[in-house]
C-alpha cells in the first residue's frame, strides 16, 4: 500500500475517534448539565434518584451529574481516555440496573427499553480500548496506557463495571425508605 493511503487510513481512524469522542462526549455533558441547570435541577434528580433506588438522592445525583460533565469534558479533549469512559460506562450500567432494565429491550417501549444505555456504554468501552487517537492530548502527553491494548480495555470495561456494581452493591435499594 502506498504511503499516501496508509497516512489517509490513519487520517480516518483518527477522524472516527474523534467523532466518537465528540458525539460521546457532548451527549453525556448534556445529561449531566440538564441533570445539575435543568427541570427539576438537582433537587428533581435527587428526588427522581430516589425514587429508583439510588438512597440518598442527593448524593447520587451529584455523583452521576459530576461524573457526566468531568467524563465528557475528558472526552471531548481525549484525555485520560479509558478512564473517562470507565465513568460513562458506570454511569450507563447503574441507570440500565436501576432505570431501564425491566422495560424490555427498545427505548420506544413504555418506561423505555435498555438498548440506548446498553450501546452507550459499549461504545464507551470500545472507545476506551481503542484510544484517543493521534489528535488527543492523550497523544500529546503521551499517555502511559497503550491504545488498542487489554490494559485500555481492563480500565474502560473493569472500572466502568465494577464501579457500577460497587456502587450499586453499596447504595441501590429500591424497596427500602432508608
Amino acid at each position: 500500500m502506498p504511503i499516501a493511503a496508509q497516512t489517509a487510513d490513519v487520517d480516518a481512524i483518527n477522524l472516527a475517534l474523534l467523532i466518537l469522542r465528540l458525539t460521546c462526549g457532548s451527549m453525556i455533558i448534556a445529561h449531566g448539565y440538564n441533570h445539575i441547570f435543568r427541570g427539576g435541577k438537582i433537587q428533581g434528580t435527587a428526588g427522581w434518584f430516589a425514587s429508583m433506588g439510588m438512597k440518598p438522592g442527593i448524593l447520587h445525583a451529584w455523583l452521576a451529574s459530576i461524573t457526566e460533565l468531568g467524563a465528557g469534558t475528558m472526552l471531548l479533549l481525549g484525555l485520560l481516555t479509558p478512564l473517562a469512559t470507565a465513568g460513562l460506562t458506570s454511569v450507563m450500567v447503574v441507570a440500565w440496573v436501576t432505570a431501564h432494565r425491566n422495560n424490555g429491550f427498545f427505548i420506544f417501549k413504555p418506561g423505555q427499553g435498555w438498548e440506548y444505555v446498553a450501546f452507550i456504554a459499549l461504545t464507551a468501552i470500545s472507545l476506551g480500548t481503542l484510544g484517543a487517537g493521534e489528535w488527543s492530548l492523550d497523544n500529546a502527553l503521551d499517555f502511559p496506557i497503550a491504545p488498542g491494548s487489554w490494559n485500555a480495555f481492563a480500565i474502560a470495561a473493569g472500572l466502568g463495571v465494577g464501579g457500577a456494581a460497587a456502587l450499586l452493591a453499596a447504595f441501590y435499594r429500591p424497596d427500602s425508605d432508608a
